[in-house]
């Protein structure tokens, strides 16, 4: 069994800054790729940033110069670092874990997902 959980979300200003955590934890022997994700109401959920357990990350356009993805494969956690947000940010954010389990199966687990509200 794996857990994923996520905290940081909250109320903040427009042009202001919020740091997403997630946390990964239960029967694992290794994560690949991390991730964050966001879904509006109505809305299919949408890729923000991914990073591999290389470090190497991907961000979606609308979050590019403004979020960035980090990770401590010790800890397995990931962090999302949100810059300069808009209205158009606000939404549920969830963190998805690709893990190895300890049984050496693969699977993408979510957590419950966070609320970010980004005030004008």
């Amino acid at each position: 069994q794996v857990h994923v959980v996520e905290s940081g979300g909250g109320l903040v200003q427009a042009g202001g800054s919020l740091r997403l955590s997630c946390a990964a934890s239960g029967s694992i022997f290794s994560i690949g790729s991390m991730g964050w994700y966001r879904q509006a109401p109505g809305k299919q959920r949408e890729l923000v940033a991914t990073i591999t357990s290389g470090g190497s990350s991907n961000y979606a356009d609308s979050a590019k110069g403004r979020f960035t993805i980090s990770r401590d494969n010790a800890k397995n956690t990931a962090v999302l670092q949100m810059n300069s947000l808009e209205s158009e940010d606000t939404t549920v954010y969830y963190c998805n874990a690709y893990v190895q389990s300890n049984e050496r199966r693969w699977s993408g687990f979510w957590g419950q997902g966070t609320k970010v509200t980004v005030s004008s």
